[in-house]
């Protein structure tokens, strides 16, 4: 039997309380170091409010901070969050076909890393309903942290700012370890676009190009060389 839309969209937001709760600690560092970078608070709340992506806003909000031209912020968003459109192809398979493409179009803005994991576990057709209640209270959560991290920029002491810095890197070694435990090939692509990325920061001849260029560079090259190197198999897609 078929649930109830309620309970549906009920289902979907308790699967994303975790989601929200830990979105909060990592969008209120986006906040902190916006601001502290002279991103403008409500700027920063607007990036947030505006993308939900994680990765891509730091990224963008690096290049924003370092002065990086309009071309390459947009390249290196459009790199770095690319696996939102093959997470929402994908997903879409499993949307009820009675869901409108408007709906689906809007229920794509929510897609995260976490938001396809959790959906794509569920059993059978996956509902708007349920869809909606999954993707609102990260989006929540992620608002609510930047807006905190914004305004404890003038609040936290400076020492403590600082500190907070490295909560970036701790997010990506989160991403990166675990799936470079699983997969030679993921730990091989994450070997050599740290080393591209080292070559373009401290080779004397090369290290001038920009931060956003380099990050095109290596994300490019190592993904390229990864397809290249360790090609799915037919079985390995199904």
């Amino acid at each position: 039997m078929k649930i109830h839309t309620k309970e549906d969209f009920y289902k979907g937001l308790i699967h994303g309380i975790p989601i929200a709760l830990g979105y909060i600690p990592v969008s209120f560092t986006f906040g902190l170091m916006a601001v502290k970078g002279g991103i403008p608070a409500l700027a920063a709340i607007l990036i947030s409010m505006t993308n939900l992506t994680s990765a891509g806003q730091f990224a963008g909000m690096n290049l924003i901070i370092e002065g990086a031209s309009l071309v390459e912020i947009a390249l290196t968003t459009l790199i770095v969050n690319l696996r939102y459109m093959l997470m929402s192809i994908s997903l879409s398979q499993k949307l009820s076909n009675k869901i409108p493409a408007f709906k689906k179009y809007i229920l794509a803005f929510g897609i995260t890393d976490e938001v396809f994991a959790v959906s794509a576990v569920q059993p059978g057709e996956v509902t708007s309903s349920y869809m909606s209640g999954l993707v609102t209270l990260p989006y929540i959560g992620w608002t609510i942290g930047t807006i905190m991290g914004a305004l404890a920029s003038s609040l936290l002491p400076q020492m403590l700012q600082n500190s907070m810095g490295i909560a970036l890197y701790c997010m990506f070694i989160a991403i990166v370890v675990p799936a470079a435990k699983k997969s030679i090939a993921a730990l091989v692509v994450a070997l050599i676009a740290i080393f591209i990325s080292s070559l373009f920061t401290w080779a004397p001849l090369i290290s001038s190009l920009s931060a956003g260029w380099v990050i095109i560079i290596a994300t490019v090259a190592a993904s390229s060389i990864g397809a290249i190197a360790f090609p799915r198999e037919d079985d390995e897609c199904d």
